[in-house]
């Protein structure tokens, strides 16, 4: 994946607005309205033919859906079209899907129903125009006809199709297509495994459909969520547009994550933020200028493009405020865009992402993956998720966080890696087979001697979260382990498996028991007893290339943040790549990404040091940039390095070449700092 979409500097401009809105438009001056635009160094922008509300916002047919809006009495698209295409800003086009409360009102016998007969979402009697249409009935065809009506009237460089997401939708409609398809239309597995493939056959029709009208368009859609399905749909897409407001649900780990997996599907990737403090129709709000760059600036060095959303108010005027806010982040990125333009991620780890076997969505990130993407991006490593198909051989070590367990093919497909030279981690149940009854990756060096401890009632502890530590563990490192720890007993809240080492394995870490699990037969103080000083079984095991936690690890930092937890996972991380991409000495909220220009014969080197805080209870943010200073870097480079320049300053720095390492030190990263590594050529 690489910034080669042109989608960079985007406005995705949101424009849902009421019936009970007169006048709208009145304020609207098209050169004021691409003027702003340009100033702010907007180069693209999404602009409304149709919202959540219904109405239409260019002269369409109505007779396929809307009508126009009842308070507009002008060509508002045709115009802010017009006006953007003056000064060279690249327009695509938004229409809703599923979300078209007007149409749903008309005909709810288009709606997604639910399997106890009830109507999807928002209720007769609160406000909101959350009621989705299904994609199963007659509206599918509808839609096309409203596409087909846009296309007519407008030839835009895109076309961004909102709101097509998975329903287990029971309606008639999807009852009948299930039927047809072999399926239990009242099997809750076949509604999702249904509503999966509904989504991707539709979205692949609507590309086709557009692209056989306008066939450079460019094509995309939002879910608010990229996925496991999305590997099917893919081909539909030109670039995925990630929408990630922090301050809006997703917080601040939803684009590391998704990013990192959407990047390795195929199409390009954008992030999408807001200008708003909160989300979506915050009107009149502003998010902190340094939130804002973070946000945009971590798009950047993932080798994503930008946009950031922002509502028109309905007099059609845009808020000089906040393009004075979002000129003063894209006057940033433009300086930036040479070290950006085709730029692709270099990474070396691939993390399975659990999303596979635990599913996902919108902000609803499957337990474990936030906490195993902040081990490797607090440590400084470069990673990529994968699904279970990708290839791996561009990769050294494998991760298998928490919850990977592994079908015959999945395991041999390790055991290929393995054997060719690759690393694997495994924590806790990866490893498994898929009943959980033994480890089927016998190359994890362990055997699963139990399912573990119950509760009073029966149920098994593994895994679980216990408000008081009920069922806490400790783990000690052995010296192999211990890097930058002591090799002392530290608590692991979650209790893990119960596992011995296999013959020709090696312990690297001992689990440590407690004087007894917490119940109400046996408590001591507020949490989880201490530690009786006997060693029972072990907590980490190394069998050759493969280390195996028995501990949910990623799920624990993810929960509470130990940092001797992340530490022992670095620790098992170098032991097995001692030669990682890239080191630093800066604190752990230092961002480091490696991006290669091949055409430019450079690497570039992305530092970002923003801190988000919770000041208030709903959400993070970030007031102050922080900067650090005297940032040393080591990066292993295939490639000898005739200059380091720090960019977009074009100032050179000193540093040394040792045993394929180069050595750097950044005196200051004041938020975003790229440094270009500029190749030798051959013969020079």
């Amino acid at each position: 994946m690489s910034i080669s979409h042109g989608v960079l500097r985007q406005i995705h401009l949101d424009f849902h607005t009421s019936k009970d809105i007169p006048k709208v438009g009145e304020s609207f001056n098209p050169e004021t309205f691409a003027r702003t635009l340009q100033e702010a160094d907007v180069n693209s922008i999404i602009l409304f033919a149709r919202c959540h509300h219904g109405y239409l916002y260019y002269p369409g047919d109505e007779s396929i859906l809307g009508p126009v809006h009842p308070g507009l009495d002008f060509d508002l698209l045709g115009q802010q079209l017009a006006a953007c295409r003056k000064l060279g800003i690249k327009v695509s086009i938004y229409t809703t899907v599923q979300w078209d409360v007007l149409t749903a009102s008309r005909h709810p016998e288009w709606r997604v129903m639910h399997d106890d007969g009830s109507l999807e979402g928002t209720p007769p009697f609160e406000a909101g125009f959350y009621r989705k249409l299904s994609l199963s009935s007659p509206y599918q065809e509808v839609f096309k006809d409203h596409l087909k009506d846009i296309l007519k009237h407008f030839q835009p460089d895109g076309i961004y199709f909102d709101f097509i997401r998975p329903d287990c939708d029971v309606s008639e409609y999807s009852q009948e297509t299930m039927r047809a398809q072999g399926l239990d239309p009242a099997k809750r597995e076949d509604q999702e495994a249904f509503g999966d493939w509904n989504a991707n056959r539709y979205e692949m029709e609507l590309a086709e459909l557009a692209r056989s009208i306008q066939p450079n368009l460019s094509v995309t859609f939002n879910g608010g969520h990229i996925g496991m399905r999305h590997r099917d749909a893919a081909p539909a897409y030109t670039h995925f547009e990630l929408e990630t407001l922090p301050s809006g649900g997703w917080g601040y780990m939803y684009f590391p994550v998704t990013g990192r997996y959407a990047r390795t599907l195929g199409p390009g990737v954008v992030g999408t933020t807001g200008k708003f403090h909160s989300t979506w129709g915050d009107f009149h709000s502003l998010k902190n200028k340094a939130a804002l760059e973070y946000e945009v600036f971590r798009m950047i060095a993932q080798g994503a493009g930008c946009s950031i959303g922002d509502q028109l108010h309905p007099n059609g005027a845009l808020d000089p405020d906040t393009y004075e806010l979002v000129g003063s982040v894209y006057k940033a990125v433009r300086a930036k865009e040479p070290w950006l333009a085709n730029a692709k991620p270099l990474t070396e780890i691939a993390v399975y992402n659990p999303e596979e076997q635990l599913g996902g969505g919108v902000m609803d990130l499957p337990k474990g993956i936030q906490g195993m993407v902040r081990m490797l991006v607090e440590g400084g490593h470069q990673f990529d998720l994968v699904g279970s198909w990708h290839d791996l051989d561009a990769y050294r070590l494998v991760v298998l966080p928490d919850y990977i367990r592994l079908t015959d093919e999945q395991a041999s497909r390790l055991r290929t890696f393995i054997a060719n030279g690759g690393k694997v981690i495994a924590s806790f149940e990866s490893g498994l087979s898929q009943d959980g009854s033994e480890f089927i990756l016998t190359e994890l060096g362990v055997r699963l001697d139990s399912d573990g401890p119950r509760d009073l009632a029966g149920k098994l502890v593994r895994g679980k979260v216990f408000e008081r530590h009920d069922y806490a563990q400790y783990v000690k490192p052995r010296e192999a382990l211990s890097k930058d720890m002591k090799p002392a007993e530290r608590p692991i809240y979650i209790r893990g498996t119960d596992v011995s080492a296999q013959p020709g394995s090696t312990v690297l870490a001992d689990l440590v028991e407690p004087y007894f699990d917490r119940t109400y037969q046996h408590y001591i103080s507020h949490l989880q007893a201490p530690s009786t000083g006997h060693v029972g079984k072990p907590a980490v095991v190394q069998n050759g290339s493969v280390i195996y936690f028995n501990s949910p690890i990623a799920t624990q930092y993810e929960q509470c943040a130990p940092l001797w937890v992340r530490q022992l996972f670095l620790n098992a991380v170098d032991i097995l790549l001692p030669d990682p991409l890239v080191r630093h000495e800066g604190p752990s909220t230092l961002e480091v990404s490696i991006l290669r220009q091949a055409e430019e014969n450079r690497d570039v080197v992305h530092l970002l040091h923003y801190v988000p805080e919770r000041r208030g209870a709903e959400f993070d943010t970030i007031e102050d940039v922080l900067p650090v200073f005297g940032v040393k870097l080591s990066i292993r480079s295939d490639h000898p390095v005739e200059t380091i320049t720090l960019e977009p300053q074009r100032v050179q720095l000193p540093f040394e070449e040792r045993d394929g390492r180069i050595e750097v030190n950044v005196l200051k990263v004041h938020g975003h700092q790229m440094l270009s590594l500029k190749h030798k050529q051959e013969g020079r």
